[in-house]
């Protein structure tokens, strides 16, 4: 199973986030390693055209890769997109 197909059959579940979020935008990473963020959806990324979502605004910088997936989360009350690695995420 890829690590797609487990962000996929988790949805609903909470993730653990292991490091810091990083936001576009200027903002830079936000100070708050060890988050638990419920997994809305994931897709992958970069993300097909016939998708209709707002481009990750945030990301977990440390193992990014371009072919990380993006995972739809429910940060601080709202929900984002943000490009993943398996490494810096715990699904719970």
């Amino acid at each position: 199973m890829t690590f797609l197909e487990e962000l996929q059959s988790h949805k609903g579940g909470l993730l653990l986030l292991k490091s810091e979020l990083w936001w576009h935008g200027g903002r830079g990473y936000d100070g708050i390693p060890g988050r638990v963020c419920l997994l809305m959806d994931a897709a992958e990324a970069p993300l097909p055209h016939h998708h209709r979502m707002p481009p990750a605004r945030s990301l977990l910088a440390a193992t990014f890769t371009d072919n990380s997936p993006a995972a739809l989360l429910l940060v601080d009350g709202a929900p984002h997109w943000v490009w993943v690695a398996q490494e810096d995420v715990e699904l719970l």
